[in-house]
């Protein structure tokens, strides 16, 4: 019998007439139908599921986790269901290039926002759940995640090399709130804040000064570009009440990094561009200079953070 949990498929495409496409792995996009032999009773809980409120939500569907985004068309309504691993994937299997891995791994007991851009689909929430899920192992510690709705499994206790241990607890935004949501999360003073999404000025001006006030605090932000991404959360923090000069101040002085990440090839894996600015915020930094500064022209630093990673060189001295 061939389900919907075994079919093999990142994202299930239902439109309005009731019938489903996945991809079909010739091409970088073409789809083909599918039809598994629970597809009814999949389609009925994907609809039944969804409570007029948040079109996006989770899903439940005999022990696998689904993030559905439901969508209204000409025609009705239609639904995109991402199938969510059981596990959160090695970080080593996930195709990124190892200097800039290893470059990651070593940020665990750095402070500051590290975002990852990119559009719906390129894999944010799986590199940056991975790596979450890499520090937690090796270094341990208190995570909280928030998220809306919750996707990778992430909550539970791992244990670290040297025997102690790393903590991960997910919530949902209360009563809808992210503001009070990530204000609660930070009473309980984690090592590692996680936000599904920086999508609101309040989340993104909070996170922002948890970030400078020595969380290290992850997120995924849609954007083009790498100067997108930074140009984004700069409009995000000005729209929560302050000067757009005092919001490219607070974006330079909390910000890690920034990686662009887009999926390439078939089979496919990630493609990143990225920025990182000095794990240490008292030491001269280009990349917060730049960012205060209004003007983000950043290729060339860009350029200059591949070329020293690519050749082993430190990115600071």
């Amino acid at each position: 019998m061939a389900t919907v949990n075994d079919t093999d498929f990142s994202d299930i495409y239902i439109i309005p007439d009731g019938s489903a496409y996945i991809w079909g792995k010739t091409t970088p996009s073409g789809l083909v139908p599918t039809h598994p032999d629970d597809y009814e009773e999949f389609y009925r809980t994907v609809m039944n599921t969804y409570d007029g409120t948040n079109p996006s939500y989770l899903v439940k569907y005999k022990g696998r986790n689904y993030r559905v985004e439901r969508t209204v068309t000409l025609d009705g309504q239609q639904y995109c269901a991402r199938k969510m691993p059981h596990s959160i994937p090695d970080i080593n299997t996930l195709g990124m290039d190892e200097r800039l891995l290893r470059y990651l791994i070593s940020l665990s007991g750095a402070s500051g926002l590290l975002l990852i851009a990119g559009t719906t689909g390129s894999g944010k929430t799986t590199t940056l759940s991975a790596l979450l899920r890499e520090w937690l192992v090796r270094e341990g510690g208190y995570a909280f995640t928030l998220e809306d709705p919750v996707e990778m499994p992430l909550d539970g206790t791992y244990k670290t090399i040297n025997g102690e241990l790393g903590i991960c607890k997910q919530m949902t935004p209360p009563n809808g709130s992210w503001p009070d949501g990530l204000k609660s999360m930070l009473r309980s003073k984690p090592r590692y804040v996680y936000l599904g999404e920086i999508r609101d000025p309040a989340v993104a001006s909070e996170s922002l000064r948890a970030a400078i006030s020595g969380h290290l605090v992850l997120s995924t932000i849609h954007a083009a570009t790498v100067s997108d991404a930074i140009q984004s959360i700069v409009k995000y923090a000005a729209a929560s009440g302050i000067s757009e000069e005092m919001a490219y101040d607070l974006v330079g002085n909390g910000i890690l990094g920034v990686l662009h990440q887009t999926l390439v090839g078939v089979p496919k894996h990630p493609k990143i561009e990225f920025v990182f600015a000095n794990p240490d915020a008292s030491a001269g930094d280009q990349v917060r200079g730049i960012v205060k500064s209004g003007k983000l022209n950043l290729a060339t630093t860009i350029e200059t953070q591949k070329v020293r990673l690519a050749r082993g060189i430190p990115l600071f001295e």
